[in-house]
């Protein structure tokens, strides 16, 4: 499998429930952190929900 670079660009303040819980889920939390994941299914899944707040890059 491929990795990935999430980092998050926007912050989770007036989002719902799901999509903070999604970004506590795939490692972040706060604007500029990043980290770096196997490109999974189910990673894909989250990165979908929560594209309009993160950036992904190939590593």
């Amino acid at each position: 499998m491929s990795k990935i670079r999430i980092t998050q660009i926007k912050s989770t303040i007036d989002r719902p429930k799901n999509q903070k819980a999604t970004i506590i889920a795939l490692g972040l939390g706060r604007i500029s952190k990043s980290v770096e994941v196997e490109n999974t299914p189910q990673i894909a899944g989250m990165v979908n929900k929560v594209n309009h707040l993160v950036k992904v890059e190939e590593v």
